[in-house]
């Protein structure tokens, strides 16, 4: 059985596996982390694009039918040119937490946090205006955020001060739906929500990726199949692959995938 293919440049990527695991329980899953050149969002769009291919090259090479870029950076600098390199599906993060948001917004005013390189892209900014011309976008990098998580700091008087301090501008402008941009906000979450207050909605990118990962293999007729063209009722197999350090990927995965992972394979030369 062929297997769903997913990239990051580290860890918060298992955010969206966690999610394709709750929707689409069937299939296999093949996760590459790079690791060793993680992060990407400082790193220049041509860089960027390189790195993504290798990793999707690396991908094919595990027999997957669709490939989820699962990297905000990358799906903001990379996705346009790397969907005509190859014959493979290939989706992002950014479209479906985009239309999401369009959908949700009452007062037309989005909020969207990322890192810099993604904040620094406007792709979030020229997909939503693309959907919605009248809407009204503020935007806010948040470099703290990524290792807060990586730390573990989720909660707490200095996590609550920074997060008030990265988010006023949103406040400020009034918005009623954000954005989370990047794939480690998801576990922010509750002190994002306690900041911005319970009106506003958050959009959770991987759970919109999941349910657009599911409709490309279900119209493709892709979707893993048991005997007889029935739907497999058997587990997905999930493979994990990284390019450095797989012990410390090991460690933090519980926090993002809510189980421990004990097989991490290291590649080399991806």
């Amino acid at each position: 059985m062929k297997s769903i293919g997913v990239f990051d440049s580290g860890v918060g990527g298992l955010t969206v596996v966690r999610e394709l695991i709750r929707q689409l329980p069937n299939e296999n899953i093949v996760y590459f982390g790079d690791t060793a050149r993680v992060p990407y969002g400082i790193k220049s769009r041509e860089t960027v694009i390189r790195f993504s291919i290798e990793n999707i090259l690396f991908l094919l090479k595990q027999d997957v039918k669709l490939i989820c870029v699962a990297c905000n950076t990358a799906s903001s600098f990379a996705l346009p040119v790397i969907k005509n390199y190859f014959r493979a599906p290939i989706i992002g993060v950014i479209t479906p937490g985009v239309r999401e948001a369009v959908y949700a917004s009452q007062n037309k005013r989005i909020g969207v946090i990322g890192t810099k390189g993604t904040i620094n892209s406007r792709t979030y900014e020229t997909e939503i205006k693309q959907l919605d011309p009248k809407a009204k976008v503020v935007s806010a990098s948040c470099p703290l955020f990524v290792p807060f998580v990586e730390e573990g700091w989720l909660s707490g008087e200095v996590v609550l001060s920074v997060v008030r301090g990265y988010l006023k501008p949103l406040k400020d402008a009034g918005v009623d739906t954000v954005i989370l941009g990047c794939t480690h906000y998801p576990l922010l979450k509750p002190v994002i929500q306690q900041v911005l207050g319970k009106d506003v909605v958050l959009i959770d990118s991987a759970k919109q990726v999941a349910c657009e990962v599911k409709k490309i293999l279900s119209s493709e007729d892709l979707l893993n199949r048991g005997k007889g063209g029935r739907p497999a009722y058997r587990p997905g197999r999930h493979s994990f692959y990284v390019s450095d350090n797989p012990e410390w990927f090991s460690g933090l995965a519980q926090r993002f995938l809510g189980r421990q992972l004990k097989n991490v394979k290291k590649v080399n030369n991806v």
